[in-house]
């Protein structure tokens, strides 16, 4: 999918150079071809566009006074004749300042630029929660409140800082979903949340008032981790 774009520039000469760059590059569509600010700031009223080509020196009001009045700041790469502007253009945090008359090579570059911050903003990140069945219903449980789990037959049980919930799951397949740096299994009936240790009692850890056993196992790796943060 093509990445939208305005520009914005009151030379219709400017106007055409950057639509045949964009013409050429063939990763952007133009969507509006504006002569002032005013246009522009309508029409971005009303559209979102991923990038805004935006010339600076233009009657009435000027590209960076227009970026600095915009509740809603688009992404914008300047285009101008004037290189005084350059500190003030990136210190409202444009993407690119290209001094006119830019080359097509020149353009690619800044298109690149463009490109790995879209795709950066597109990575998904991991959610903090999760949702399980239990009692016929879908539970949310953050994993920033997890105290340890505990296996139970066919079952295990999720404490929390609020609340336990039995889930029907095995333990093995639990473990294998949870983030590694975060949760460590310490017996064949129980995982543990690293962050929520208050102390290591001989075979015992304690969170709360609950002691929950360390298995021999188990008991080497559980070590290593707590080695990483000793004193």
């Amino acid at each position: 999918m093509k990445l939208r774009c305005i520009i914005v520039d009151d030379e219709p000469i400017a106007r055409q150079i950057i639509e045949q760059y964009v013409e050429d590059d063939g990763r952007l569509e133009v969507v509006a071809r504006c002569k002032n600010a005013l246009e522009a700031m309508k029409f971005l009223q009303q559209n979102e566009v991923d990038v805004v080509f935006l010339d600076i020196n233009m009657p009435k009001l000027t590209g960076l006074e227009m970026l600095s009045v915009l509740e809603h700041k688009p992404t914008v790469i300047f285009t101008t004749a004037y290189r005084e502007y350059a500190v003030e253009g990136f210190e409202l945090e444009a993407l690119d300042y290209l001094i006119k008359p830019f080359s097509f090579q020149r353009f690619v570059q800044s298109i690149n630029r463009l490109i790995a911050r879209n795709n950066s903003n597109h990575i998904p990140t991991k959610a903090d929660f999760f949702f399980v069945k239990a009692d016929g219903r879908n539970v949310k449980v953050h994993y920033q409140d997890m105290l340890y789990i505990e296996a139970m037959s066919e079952y295990i049980r999720i404490h929390t800082t609020d609340k336990s919930v039995v889930v029907l799951q095995s333990l093995r397949n639990m473990e294998e979903k949870l983030p590694k740096d975060a949760f460590l299994r310490v017996h064949r009936s129980f995982i543990v949340a690293l962050d929520k240790i208050e102390a290591i009692e001989g075979n015992q850890i304690l969170i709360g008032t609950a002691k929950i056993p360390v298995s021999k196992s188990y008991r080497d790796a559980l070590s290593k981790l707590i080695s990483q943060y000793n004193l």
